[in-house]
């Protein structure tokens, strides 16, 4: 299933309650990373350039931001790119198929911090098992949020799993960060962290 219209990199899922063949999408087999939440798509379109080889997915559930980002992709000529407009949680429970990606990028995530909230959150161990299902062997996930509440939940969670092993925290390079990463990156903490799967 290619983008719908040649001017669009966008994916228009047939089949919302199956995975997504996602070679058909790119046309041809190559690592796929996934920005969940890619917001408005600076690291997105940066890391994608600068990684000619490898396959991005930027899935975010903004409609506005995707189609802001296709328009920079497809005017860079970035084919190497294709955007989901999806809630992260299902994109990657129903949507991704099994150890089909090498790294996820989860960079600030909302952490909806009221308490009666909480269960809004992206991490919980659904999602987790999503996250392990979607893989590949050795696959990657990276983590970074202004919100060290947070932060230490999501440590918390994946460091209690058997299926993660904690590794050296990732970090973009300078032109690489997400323009919310640059409205706080002098005023508040970043906390990162990268897990790898067993």
């Amino acid at each position: 299933m290619k983008p719908e219209a040649s001017d669009s990199l966008r994916i228009f899922p047939e089949d919302i309650l199956h995975p997504i063949d996602l070679d058909a999408c790119f046309g041809e087999t190559r690592p796929l990373e996934v920005d969940l939440g890619c917001g408005k798509g600076r690291f997105l379109l940066t890391h994608a350039t600068d990684q000619p080889d490898t396959h991005f997915l930027g899935i975010d559930r903004m409609l506005r931001r995707i189609r802001k980002i296709d328009r920079k992709a497809v005017r860079a000529k970035l084919h190497n790119i294709r955007l989901l407009r999806m809630e992260a949680y299902y994109a990657v429970t129903y949507l991704l198929p099994p150890c089909s990606v090498s790294t996820y990028y989860i960079l600030f995530p909302d952490p909806w911090p009221k308490k009666k909230h909480h269960d809004h959150r992206l991490f919980n161990p659904t999602f987790l098992e999503a996250l392990i299902r979607t893989l590949i062997p050795g696959g990657k996930l990276h983590v970074a949020t202004d919100h060290l509440p947070y932060f230490e939940e999501i440590q918390q969670i994946l460091h209690a799993c058997p299926d993660f092993t904690h590794i050296e925290p990732w970090e973009p390079l300078s032109h690489e960060r997400t323009d919310f990463e640059l409205l706080f990156l002098e005023s508040k903490p970043i906390g990162r962290a990268s897990y790898q799967r067993k």
